[in-house]
């Protein structure tokens, strides 16, 4: 066979374990023959392709990011778009695709499916957010990186006496905020599923600087106060039709200074969570992903997204993978929120 292999998306550590342990194991075992699409869905929309053998993923295990590229193009809007992706995936000999990413690279995986494109799907985002699987690569690293930047916000807050407001992703789920937070010893943690209580979060606040120590406060970019909206760096959408975020951090500062008299600041880490090295959980998750996908294709069992469940790696339905969004549970929160404060 010969395979086509994409990642779209946002890049996330651990992206080039899964294309590796594709290609090591489909040609050594399989006897397959790989061709990687550029720049997620615009590569086989476009029939922009790389060679993929086992030359090219040498040396590319510990290495962020994604030696193929990626974008948030979203053929399904192009007009023509599926019909497109299906001529040059004929025109260039490729029988299967292969697509890395999360829900909406997964989710165009899953119509092209349903319209007859044989698709196999491997869960990246850092946000942990897909439903279907326990984890999902990236994630752990995005979370070691936070907490370490917590850590080091606790020096620097217990010696001017500042608030320090530290913003992570999350757009609608808050796991990453969830575990760095718990992690870090943070004493407000502010996720999306829960519109948080400014007045409350001032509360915590003093109460922490009445034991002569400074609060760390960790709120992912979607977290909003009950009586307003989400704070939107800008109005724009995406191919997705995702608002861009961003804000949520300085709004917080600026109110917990007004409300209390406290000197606070934001630190946003942004895409600083995305790159670098993958941590040795997600080398060894996402090439196992690979390993587990790449049999997924050869057995020719399309229309499934390769998951964790316990410590197995099983496959399920790319429907059942892109239906909801994984968000952060009442009884999970609840378990942090015992450290408030």
């Amino acid at each position: 066979m010969r395979i086509g292999v994409l990642t779209g998306g946002g890049d996330c550590p651990g992206l080039n374990a899964v294309i590796r342990a594709v290609v090591r194991k489909g040609v050594s075992v399989y006897g397959h023959e790989f061709v990687g699409f550029r720049d997620g869905w615009r590569g086989p929309l476009e029939g922009d392709t790389m060679p993929l053998d086992i030359q090219a993923v040498r040396g590319i295990l510990p290495r962020g990011g994604t030696i193929l590229g990626s974008s948030r193009t979203n053929p399904i809007k192009i007009e023509g778009g599926v019909d497109r992706i299906k001529e040059n995936l004929a025109a260039t000999g490729v029988d299967a695709l292969i697509a890395i990413g999360g829900e909406d690279t997964l989710g165009v995986a899953k119509q092209l499916y349903d319209r007859g494109v044989h698709v196999v799907g491997v869960p990246k985002t850092i946000d942990n957010d897909l439903s279907g699987t326990d984890y999902t690569f990236g994630f752990d690293t995005a979370v070691n990186i936070a907490t370490e930047a917590i850590d080091r916000l606790h020096t620097t807050a217990e010696s001017h006496h500042r608030a320090l407001i530290c913003e992570v992703m999350g757009r609608h789920a808050g796991w990453i905020a969830l575990h760095a937070g718990m992690a870090g010893g943070a004493n407000v943690i502010l996720i999306p599923e829960k519109p948080f209580d400014i007045d409350r979060v001032c509360e915590y606040v003093e109460s922490r600087f009445r034991t002569r120590y400074s609060p760390i406060i960790v709120v992912a970019e979607g977290a909003h106060p009950i009586e307003g909206q989400m704070a939107l760096q800008a109005g724009e959408l995406d191919a997705f039709g995702h608002v861009r975020l961003g804000g949520i951090g300085e709004l917080l500062a600026k109110e917990i200074e007004k409300r209390t008299g406290k000197e606070a600041r934001t630190t946003v880490l942004g895409h600083i969570q995305r790159g670098g090295t993958p941590t040795a959980y997600d080398r060894v998750l996402a090439t196992r992903f690979g390993l587990q996908a790449i049999d997924a294709a050869h057995e020719g069992d399309y229309g499934k997204m390769v998951a964790l469940r316990g410590t197995d790696i099983v496959r399920v339905g790319l429907d059942e993978a892109t239906a909801e969004l994984k968000t952060v549970p009442v009884e999970r929160y609840s378990e942090a929120e015992v450290f408030f404060g």
